[in-house]
Formats: structure tokens, C-alpha cells, sequence
């Protein structure tokens, strides 16, 4: 054994660890700011009530989406329903379990946000990073999630917000991603 090569390696990885919480705790408050007025946390939390069928939209479906545990994602809930951005119904499957649903609030908001988030803080925040980096850090993200053989579950597909914009609109919102991405805005 290589006493100085695992002695390097434990260090190393100790600064990874601790980088990836420090980033985890830099970018949540930054993406606070871009989605008020929803923390980053209940933005996202609607996100995947979206990416989920309507019929299993329960509390553990949705925290199991975003990583999370069912208590943390129970308090995100709480918050989003007092703010009557989402209401929950009784699991026609499940006597247990509760369905979460956007209200028409809740959707107008993560639309509305959605510039701001998807545009704004994605072009802040990734705006050194080349395309091929993206994809090595994503690639590192997932092998790191998997830590424990459980695949990431995520937001990795697109999915179809009801509300819908233009083409001429969605050119727009790129064409400001592409010149805030590059220093223009």
C-alpha cells in the first residue's frame, strides 16, 4: 500500500465533499433569489410534482423525484399549500398517501419564475462552463448519486408545462439565454 497516495486520496475527497456542500448552500440561496417569490427548494418541488403522473403525485413520489426525504418534502408541501400554490386531494391508490397538485396559482407562478430560473440563474451560474464540461459534470453528478446504487430519479426529462409559449416567444427567452450565457446581458 501506497501510504502517501491513500493519504492524498482521503484528503481529496474530504475537499470534494465539503466543496459539494458549500456549492449545494451557494447556489440554493443564489436560485432563492432568481425564484421569489419561491425558495429554490419549492420551485423545484413543483417541477416534479410536473414530471410526475397526476395520479402518483404523493409525497413520496415526490421526494424519492428530487433525492429528498419524505419529511423534508412533507414541510415543503405545508409551506406551498399555505401559500395556496398547490392542494392535495386523497390517493384514489393509495388510503394512505395524499396526491399533490399545482393550483392555478402555482402554475402561473412557476411559469412566471421560469424565465428567471431556466434563463437567468442557468446562464449566471453556468456561464464559464463549456458545453463538454457540463456534460463531465453531469456524468460525475450521477456516479456520485449512485454512491449507494440508487440511480437518480430526477427532472432528466423535459416535461410539457400546460401552459404553453409561442415559438416566437421561445426564441426570445433562448436568444437572451445565449447573449446573458456569453456577457451580453
Amino acid at each position: 500500500m501506497d501510504y502517501d497516495k491513500e493519504f492524498y486520496l482521503l484528503h481529496l475527497m474530504k475537499q470534494v465533499y465539503s466543496g459539494l456542500i458549500s456549492v449545494s448552500n451557494k447556489v440554493q440561496a443564489t436560485g432563492d433569489k432568481y425564484s421569489a417569490p419561491l425558495t429554490s427548494r419549492q420551485y423545484m418541488t413543483l417541477l416534479a410534482i410536473l414530471h410526475l403522473p397526476e395520479d402518483e403525485t404523493t409525497i413520496i413520489n415526490i421526494a424519492n423525484k428530487l433525492g429528498a426525504t419524505k419529511q423534508n418534502i412533507a414541510q415543503l408541501i405545508n409551506s406551498l399549500e399555505k401559500k395556496k400554490f398547490i392542494s392535495i386531494t386523497p390517493s384514489k391508490k393509495d388510503k394512505r398517501a395524499v396526491n399533490v397538485h399545482l393550483t392555478a396559482l402555482g402554475l402561473q407562478t412557476l411559469e412566471s419564475r421560469g424565465i428567471s430560473v431556466t434563463i437567468n440563474f442557468m446562464a449566471d451560474i453556468f456561464k464559464d462552463f463549456k458545453p463538454e464540461e457540463l456534460e463531465t459534470l453531469w456524468k460525475l453528478l450521477l456516479k456520485l448519486y449512485q454512491f449507494d446504487g440508487a440511480k437518480m430519479n430526477g427532472l432528466e426529462d423535459d416535461v410539457q408545462v400546460p401552459v404553453t409559449f409561442s415559438e416566437e416567444e421561445i426564441r426570445i427567452a433562448i436568444e437572451r439565454f445565449s447573449d446573458r450565457r456569453n456577457g451580453g446581458l
